[in-house]
């Protein structure tokens, strides 16, 4: 009889102040935590001791998809706050998050950014989506919204006094962000700088793109207590051909094939082949990887510390399996590394 896996079988204790709120300054100064599958062995280091792990001949998989500064804050005319997210654009038609929810209604006009933008509210779609039009006070609102958007940081990144938001634009997008597209950062690449890379090249390191746009999905709790009961929800990815042709050369040469981020790890496996190369290709993924279900392309795994039953810590859970993760899990949080967007990484290999 197969075994049921249950949501709260990935549920452990995480002490609130082990939520980094922000980002570790230069980048790769952050805390990396070595995992040897092989040998069930645990190293603290420095993200910027990353090259020591890797070796000559092994391809690192990058997700260059670029964060769209499409959070807005303004106010309604009774003077109460407003915030928006906006996850798609079609002229000036929008749909995204709005908060509260609860006090607004069809109709209702609310300027955003100091008047920079006004969002009329259409039609409510449930669960605080709304569908909006946008009006830009220079008239273009692509160009307003890059003008005077926000990152659009998880809620659970507080501020403490001003937000210091040419900043978090910034520190919330990869140096090597290319493809506008995300509503949320593949947070495993912010620790890189241009140096690292330009270190990890001169030692031999091959470096290939994929390219997932994270949707409004990464927001999605996990409404069942099933596992298998759970649908992703769909992300468009590309895998171009010059990386299907990058993991097929690792595998010639005996290289390691290293997806960054999950995001990295879902193209790859949404784009996998028997012989543990991929194909090329563009598409949306909706792959969902958890115990049972294992990777068959990635050889090692560069990710940040996720939350409690979320997805993202059952894929983790499906390349080392469940009993292990927690027990990392559980050494980190002993050692007070900092977990989620701007948290610490940890190498899977």
């Amino acid at each position: 009889m197969k075994e049921i896996v249950l949501v709260s079988d990935f549920d452990f204790p995480l002490p609130p102040q082990l939520v980094a709120t922000q980002p570790a300054e230069p980048r790769d100064s952050a805390r990396l935590l070595v995992y040897d599958r092989a040998t069930a062995a645990v190293r603290h280091q420095v993200f910027r001791d990353l090259p020591t792990f890797l070796r000559r001949g092994d391809l690192l998989v990058l997700n260059d998809t670029q964060v769209r500064p499409w959070r807005l804050r303004g106010v309604r005319a009774t003077g109460g706050a407003v915030e928006c997210l906006l996850l798609r654009l079609d002229g000036a038609r929008g749909e995204g998050f709005v908060k509260p929810s609860k006090k607004l209604r069809p109709g209702d006009t609310v300027q955003m950014e100091r008047g920079a933008i006004a969002i009329t509210l259409r039609e409510s779609l449930g669960g605080g989506r709304w569908q909006f039009d946008l009006a830009a006070r220079d008239g273009d609102v692509a160009l307003a919204l890059e003008a005077c958007g926000r990152a659009p940081l998880p809620p659970y990144i507080a501020r403490d006094g001003a937000e210091d938001a040419v900043r978090d634009r910034q520190r919330y997008q990869t140096v090597f962000a290319r493809v506008p597209g995300a509503v949320a950062a593949p947070t495993a690449g912010l620790h890189f700088t241009p140096e690292l890379l330009t270190a990890l090249t001169a030692m031999g390191v091959h470096i290939a793109y994929v390219t997932l746009h994270v949707g409004e999905g990464t927001f999605a709790p996990l409404r069942t207590n099933v596992v298998e009961e759970h649908r992703m929800h769909a992300e468009g990815y590309e895998l171009p051909e010059a990386t299907a042709l990058a993991v097929a050369a690792a595998r010639a040469r005996g290289g390691r094939v290293i997806a960054v981020g999950t995001t990295s790890c879902r193209t790859l496996e949404t784009c996998a082949r028997d012989d543990r190369t991929v194909a090329a290709g563009t598409g949306e993924s909706s792959l969902f990887l958890y115990p049972g279900r294992p990777l068959r392309v990635v050889d090692a795994l560069l990710t940040n510390f996720h939350l409690p039953q979320s997805t993202l810590l059952m894929l983790v859970a499906a390349f080392v399996g469940r009993e292990e993760i927690l027990r990392v899990y559980a050494e980190a949080i002993e050692r007070g590394y900092r977990f989620f967007s701007f948290g610490d990484a940890m190498l899977l290999a």
